[in-house]
């Protein structure tokens, strides 16, 4: 997955506490860097998933996420995540993720995350709102309606 495939990046510099006994940035963080940049995404369209949730009491509950690393991060590396929704359903979004060093095409890791939209008092999957559909279909026309 190259740059070019992303409209949207959030910035970040590997910092010593991210970094493990080699050396690299450790695994685990990675998912941080991702939900961080999928709710700056959502800041960037001006669309507040938390006050949404505590508006409609529905709110997304992370259903899968995965990471393919292809190249270690090191401390002091500058980079960027790039987020793109990937898919709309019914009750859920799959955001495709990848992590690119500063001034390289290449992704160092890739990643997929799917939120599904759940009733926080029945814990049951709801169809996503018309109005966060239409705020992510405004920003990623290439999607199917």
């Amino acid at each position: 997955m190259n740059r070019s495939a992303f409209r949207f990046f959030h910035p970040y510099r590997v910092r010593y506490s991210e970094i493990d006994g080699q050396g690299v940035v450790y695994n685990a963080h990675y998912l941080t860097f991702f939900d961080v940049s999928i709710h700056e995404y959502f800041r960037a369209l001006n669309h507040e998933r938390y006050s949404d949730a505590k508006r409609t009491g529905c709110d997304f509950h992370v259903v899968k996420a995965s990471v393919e690393f292809r190249a270690a991060l090191h401390f002091d590396d500058p980079f960027e995540v790039g987020v793109k929704v990937a898919r709309i359903g019914r009750s859920s979004i799959t955001f495709a993720l990848a992590v690119f060093r500063e001034s390289e095409d290449a992704a160092s890791a890739i990643g997929e995350v799917i939120w599904a939209y759940t009733d926080q008092t029945t814990r049951k999957t709801v169809p996503v709102t018309a109005e966060t559909r239409a705020i992510i279909l405004a920003a990623e026309p290439e999607l199917p309606g």
